[in-house]
């Protein structure tokens, strides 16, 4: 079914790659993995014990929380995996950097905090919960350049441990906090002890420690790719966030707190799926900027794994989502299906579209990636402009009525996206623009079937339990059948890893 356009140059080459791409993976997947059914956990119980509102409160600081963290790293980390060689220096620059940017955007922030209320209606809770939370900038900014040179040297195993340590003590905390009563307090109790211990444990397992170096000629250096990937991470960030600042406004805290519960657990499918994309990928592709034949080959191979992975992942969490809803809140958290399932198809284009953008930022083309961002804002734009009229209907058996035809918009403009991130990460790929949708069609075919197979559970009057262990193990097993008939290069290469490992 799937075929390498070109073979990577020798076999010892293309061993120790795939060694280290898998790796890799494994050790970004055990992260992901592990982080996410921790934040599951706590997320149930958190879900059960808050209400909608307190919800809405946290979603309206996240807003400006997601800004300002880009804003601290001003994309100088993905500048230094970017980079074939950095040296110390570099790394200690970036570091200062990061630390000086984070204590004062929480000052500037501390004192705007009433208007951030104002925009929320004039909500005083917002306040003190803002200016708690903001503290985490500073804490994540000793952490970045840890992380960053383990990603660099490929290396994930402490990253892992970090991330697992750290969510294991935030998750304690919160859930203490929600039980005595504290409410959106608990949220904010937990991402603070997140990001302290997983700074801790990253800065005691590492024997690197920054000189005394502050170089404005290594910034600048870095500033070409950085500039180009914040303009991107700044458009991202606004697309994926300019939601919940309208909703908390439109709509209010309740509809915010619907929103932002379908909008966490879509997130931690498709934002795990972009972070192993992009942890394990860009640094392989990377290697190969200046060979455009084979650069074309691995381009597809990623391309196919990508669609492997996300479509089916993807889709059958969206058909089991009623079920999962039910068997673990009730009916309490039923105006948040729909929105998780509108979220996810758009998560589909999100995955892909960061897939393609990884082929961009590679090649170093900083500048076809603020045009391709660029056209993504303008298209998201006018999908709002499009649907705002219609965000504040609801009516009293469902207050989430204008949210989903705002959803509906930001999908038709993330499939526009798409189109256009597909003719631009073909030329700089060295490949024909039909190629690339050659790679996804199979796996999104399969997908489109497994999931109308999956939908057609709730018919049969069947328990919550029996169609997600239904549905999950049989339109697994389809799935794999599906491709080991079709002869899934892909499949098999994942399958004789496994087996190696095994």
């Amino acid at each position: 079914m799937d075929s390498d356009p070109a073979a990577i140059p020798s076999s010892d080459d293309r061993h120790n790659i795939k060694v280290k791409v898998a790796s890799t993976l494994k050790w970004t997947v055990i992260d992901k993995v592990s982080v996410q059914l921790l934040y599951a956990v706590t997320g149930i119980v958190l879900a059960l014990k808050l209400s909608q509102a307190d919800f809405g409160l946290v979603g309206a600081v996240l807003v400006f929380q997601a800004f300002g963290s880009l804003f601290v790293d001003s994309g100088f980390a993905s500048a230094l995996i970017q980079r074939k060689a950095p040296t110390r220096d570099d790394y200690s620059t970036v570091l200062w950097f990061n630390i000086s940017m984070a204590v004062g955007l929480y000052v500037v922030l501390y004192f705007c905090a009433p208007l951030i209320a104002d925009w929320y209606g004039g909500d005083e809770r917002i306040i003190p919960l803002s200016r708690v939370m903001f503290l985490t900038f500073i804490i994540n900014a000793t952490s970045i350049v840890q992380v960053n040179r383990l990603n660099k040297m490929m290396e994930m195993k402490m990253v892992t441990v970090a991330n697992t340590g750290g969510l294991i003590a935030g998750s304690i905390a919160g859930i203490a906090m929600a039980m005595a009563g504290f409410g959106a307090w608990a949220i904010v109790g937990q991402s603070l002890l997140l990001s302290s211990v997983k700074s801790a444990i990253l800065w005691l397992s590492s024997s690197w420690r920054p000189s005394a170096v502050f170089s404005l000629k290594i910034l600048k250096s870095f500033f070409k790719v950085g500039c180009g990937v914040m303009v991107t991470s700044f458009f991202n960030i606004l697309y994926l966030n300019i939601y919940s600042f309208l909703i908390g406004n439109r709509v209010g805290m309740t509809g915010l707190g619907y929103y932002s519960q379908a909008d966490k657990w879509s997130k931690m499918g498709v934002s795990s799926l972009s972070a192993v994309i992009t942890s394990s990928f860009l640094p392989v592709l990377s290697k190969y900027q200046d060979d455009p034949v084979h650069y074309a080959a691995v381009t597809s191979k990623f391309a196919r794994l990508t669609a492997y992975i996300t479509f089916p992942s993807l889709g059958i969490l969206a058909a089991l989502a009623p079920a999962l809803f039910h068997m673990l809140f009730g009916t309490k958290w039923d105006g948040s299906i729909q929105l998780f399932q509108l979220l996810l198809l758009q998560g589909m284009c999100v995955v892909i579209s960061g897939l393609y953008s990884n082929f961009i930022l590679a090649r170093g083309k900083a500048k076809l990636l603020v045009v391709s961002e660029s056209v993504r804002y303008v298209v998201a734009l006018i999908a709002i402009v499009a649907t705002l009229p219609y965000l504040s209907l609801s009516s009293a058996a469902d207050v989430t009525e204008g949210i989903k035809i705002f959803l509906y918009g930001q999908i038709a403009a993330s499939c526009a996206f798409w189109c256009v991130m597909t003719i631009l990460a073909a030329r700089v790929s060295h490949r024909r623009w039909w190629t690339l949708p050659l790679d996804l069609s199979p796996y999104l075919a399969q997908s489109l079937v497994i999931v109308l197979g999956i939908g057609s559970l709730y018919n049969l009057s069947l328990p919550s339990w029996a169609i997600i262990l239904i549905g999950t193990i049989g339109g697994g097993a389809i799935y794999l059948g599906i491709n080991m008939v079709l002869h899934s290069r892909i499949q098999a290469d994942a399958i004789a890893y496994l087996r190696h490992k095994l």
